[in-house]
């Protein structure tokens, strides 16, 4: 059937229409940019449902490119544009990965509480798990794989899966299938090393083995698991949930308005199930429940509006329907058919139904919770793109079913359909079934990532599109916000130095003051900078305007700040680079890009030095610079540096502020009682910069060029991974210089050795048994004459080992350590 076209929301009035911003936004349901109109009659109010976490497990760095993006439009929406979002978030508690997932490790802590020592029944146990375990999912290995012949095995049969290439053998991997092997084979390794321990504790043992004995204890034990033991559930999935806001507001991501719970719907469900199978759309079999594809789209209804494509994909189907997959389908009405209510299995949570002990299916949960909170329409619709189908496609046809009982007079359930690109790493998407991820609090513990970081990099990507994180992606990230450190450190210099609250060192005392509409207006007609902000601003806008561009937006930032450096300093005034500074700020903050931010401060959080180092530094600083200027004019005396004490310092590792500061004053006093030459000086200032409070994660930044003191600055890692290129380059430079010293040495030293010869017996060997008078060979070994062109190779080699000889001898004899006729030739 035919695409319907697309119910754009009633027109507004004119003056509605007037205050609503030039918007449109990629949308999912027309696979085009459509202009937004939200359905709120005064254009203010926007309702958005976005599906949340399946919480069984912690959020890796795909989940964050989702979360993230949907942030930032978030923050776009009601902080650049000034709507009112309601943002609706799900949390999925209950499905078969969190019944499984929990259901095991619950059976798994029994089963190790019976078992306090690691002894034969443990070991017979994990045996046969380990043996269940590769005959399911290692199927090329041979039957008879135990424990200790399994590393051999496994890289004797899937050795070219490990290397790279696809399980078949026949070139690189094309889907899952590898990735999947691949943690079946970590996973038996790891068994099979905990089978080889000798007299592990339990815990290592278990550490090893857990792979193999959850599903193993699993599938004999899950019967023990009632229907209504529903805490076994809710322990693993609240832990989870607690986890991923943690994460969540670690990344600066805003909480959600109202979060809704699957746990928490059940007879909400089961009432909308029964409406759904009431209006003619859903049929039972054998206590589940499935919605009748056939029957919707008779009725004039559309299935698949999302990915029509996909409707006949049989994996993505079984994927949808988990353990329903495998059962016999053939009572369908239609291949396309999929699961309301799921009737529940041994070891499943359940909730009373008309169709007998069940549990709701997986997408019938947001079409009943969004239904619940936002009625039969809303505006904004979000999720992963691999949302699209089935998920958001059968939540779609459940709502529509359940609010109209037609399809022909259907209304539009969602009118905006966002899904978020897929982040991936080394061409590989992150799965938390593949256990192919890195954690979000992972990445961010190491260090490998930011807050701030990764959201840059995920702003430099389209919010649609899939962004692969490669070395050019996380480089241009980096620039990005280096640039952006650079210019806040600027601007917050020209404000401290206007407001009085200078310290003469180049940063605040702490005192910022607000940038507002005391710094005066800007004279757009004058001031090229001020005509170039004017124009980026209304560039920034129609970005945002263009499906929320952010890639634009945060170039045009760049290209601002890189006009602002160009320009001389003299013909920027102070009220220009506060006033740009301060919309700079204003955007980075609306973009989510500073948690820590404070209302009216100019710049991002991160540019301070640690406000106990400030008492110390800012003095160092400022003694420095007079030391500095005092040094180039060649006349340095103790009245004009001010007083300096040769200090008895006690060091302390809680003050190397202090330390720092009374070493450089008593290395001063050295320097002026010694009447060391002003170099010295330079000398011992450049110490302090490029050593003392570079250790210190400092950074000093002289400005001798602009006539203003040195800017004190936390040191970037920019500036740490500049440095360490340098140093490894100069460190290569000087590796390189010195072999090839040595190897000059080698061949000189080779040279005068070879030069010892002489040519009169260079061929007195064994090999020949007649010379001439040159020495050189006139028969072999055995009597036979040397043949005339064998002759003539060994002339060329007598005349070569001469030359060298004699100039052998004429280095030695000038040296007098070769004694006239000592040689023969």
């Amino acid at each position: 059937m035919a695409q319907p076209p697309w119910q754009a929301p009633p027109e507004p009035s004119e003056t509605v229409r007037a205050r609503l911003p030039r918007l449109s936004v990629y949308n999912s349901l027309t696979r085009s940019k459509t202009p937004f109109v939200p359905r709120d009659p005064e254009g203010r109010k926007i309702e958005w449902y976005a599906c949340g976490p399946t919480v069984y497990d912690d959020s890796h760095l795909g989940h964050a490119r989702n979360y993230v993006s949907n942030d930032i439009i978030r923050r776009i929406l009601s902080e650049y544009f000034g709507f009112h979002v309601n943002f609706v978030m799900n949390i999925t508690d209950v499905d078969d990965k969190i019944i499984l997932a929990a259901r095991q490790q619950h059976l798994l802590r029994q089963w190790r509480d019976k078992h306090e020592l690691v002894d034969s029944s443990v070991l017979d146990t994990t045996t046969a798990a380990f043996q269940t375990y590769i005959a399911k999912n290692l199927p090329l290995l041979p039957p008879d794989t135990g424990p200790r012949t399994a590393l051999q095995a496994i890289e004797r049969v899937y050795g070219h899966v490990l290397a790279g290439s696809s399980i078949a053998n026949d070139g690189a991997p094309a889907g899952d299938n590898e990735a999947k092997a691949k943690m079946h084979i970590k996973t038996a390794s790891s068994a099979a090393e905990a089978l080889s321990m000798i007299e592990p504790k339990m815990d290592d043992f278990l550490q090893k083995a857990s792979g193999v004995l959850l599903p193993y204890i699993d599938s004999i034990e899950k019967h023990t698991v009632t229907g209504q033991d529903h805490d076994i559930f809710t322990t693993l999935t609240k832990e989870y949930e607690k986890r991923f806001f943690d994460d969540m507001k670690s990344l600066n991501v805003q909480y959600p308005d109202k979060i809704t719970r699957v746990t928490e719907y059940g007879p909400q469900i089961v009432d909308y199930v029964k409406q759904i199978e009431s209006n003619g759309f859903a049929y039972e079999h054998e206590g589940s429940v499935y919605y009748d594809t056939h029957a919707w789209e008779s009725s004039g209804g559309v299935y698949a509006r999302l990915a029509p494509w996909n409707r006949n994909d049989k994996d993505l189907q079984q994927d949808g329907e988990g353990s329903l997959a495998a059962k016999e389908t053939s009572f369908k009405h239609s291949g396309a058919d999929f699961a309301l209510w799921k009737a529940s299995k041994a070891g499943e949570p359940s909730w009373e139904s008309p169709w007998g002990e069940g549990r709701p299916g997986w997408h019938i949960e947001c079409s009943a919770m969004a239904s619940d909170v936002l009625g039969a329409q809303f505006d904004i619709h979000s999720g992963g793109i691999d949302l699209a189908f089935p998920h958001h496609d059968n939540e779609l046809a459940q709502a529509e079913a359940y609010w109209h009982k037609s399809g022909k007079d259907s209304q539009q359930w969602v009118n905006y359909f966002l899904h978020m690109g897929h982040l991936s790493i080394q061409g590989s998407k992150m799965s938390k079934s593949l256990k192919n991820f890195t954690t979000i609090r992972e990445a961010l513990a190491l260090g490998s990532w930011t807050p701030r970081g990764l959201r840059i990099v995920f702003l430099l990507g389209a919010w649609r599109d899939g962004l692969e994180i490669t070395g050019e992606v996380v480089k241009a990230g980096r620039a990005w916000e280096d640039k952006l450190d650079n210019f806040f450190v600027k601007v917050k210099d020209v404000q401290s130095r206007q407001h009085g609250g200078t310290n003469g060192a180049g940063v605040s005392d702490g005192s910022d003051v607000a940038v507002t509409d005391g710094v005066g207006k800007l004279d757009v007609s004058e001031d090229a900078v001020a005509r170039e902000l004017f124009d980026v601003q209304k560039k920034f806008h129609d970005a945002l305007c263009d499906s929320f561009d952010t890639p634009a937006a945060l170039r045009f930032l760049s290209d601002l700040i890189t006009f602002y450096n160009s320009q001389s300093p003299s013909n920027i005034s102070a009220a220009t680079s506060l006033k740009l500074g301060q919309w700079i700020t204003d955007m980075v903050v609306m973009f989510g890009l500073d948690a820590l931010h404070k209302p009216g401060s100019l710049g991002w959080s991160g540019l301070e030095i640690p406000d106990e180092a400030k008492a110390f530094i800012i003095p160092l600083a400022q003694l420095r610079d007079r030391v500095r200027e005092a040094a180039k004019a060649g006349h340095i005396t103790a009245e004009e540096l001010g007083v300096l004490e040769d200090k008895d310092t006690t060091y302390s590792p809680s003050q190397p502020y202090a330390n720092a500061y009374a070493d450089f004053q008593r290395t001063l006093h050295s320097l002026l009682q010694a009447s060391a030459p002003p170099k010295e000086w330079l000398a011992a200032c450049d110490n302090v910069r490029d050593k003392v409070l570079w250790n210190l994660s400092i950074y000093l930044e002289d400005r001798d060029a602009e006539g203003l003191p040195a800017l004190i600055r936390p040191l970037s890692p920019s500036l740490k991974e500049e440095r360490a290129t340098r140093e490894r380059l100069a460190s290569t430079k000087a590796a390189a210089k010195e072999k090839a010293r040595a190897e000059a040495e080698a061949a000189e030293l080779k040279r005068q050795e070879a030069g010892k010869i002489d040519p009169l017996t260079m061929f007195r060997t064994s090999e020949y048994s007649a010379w001439d008078r040159e020495g050189l060979p006139t028969h072999d070994a055995e009597g036979k004459e040397v043949a005339k062109s064998r002759g003539k190779k060994l002339r060329k080699e007598w005349e070569r080992q001469r030359k060298l000889h004699e100039g052998w001898k004429i280095e030695h004899e000038q040296a007098g350590q070769v004694c006239p006729g000592l040689s023969g030739s």
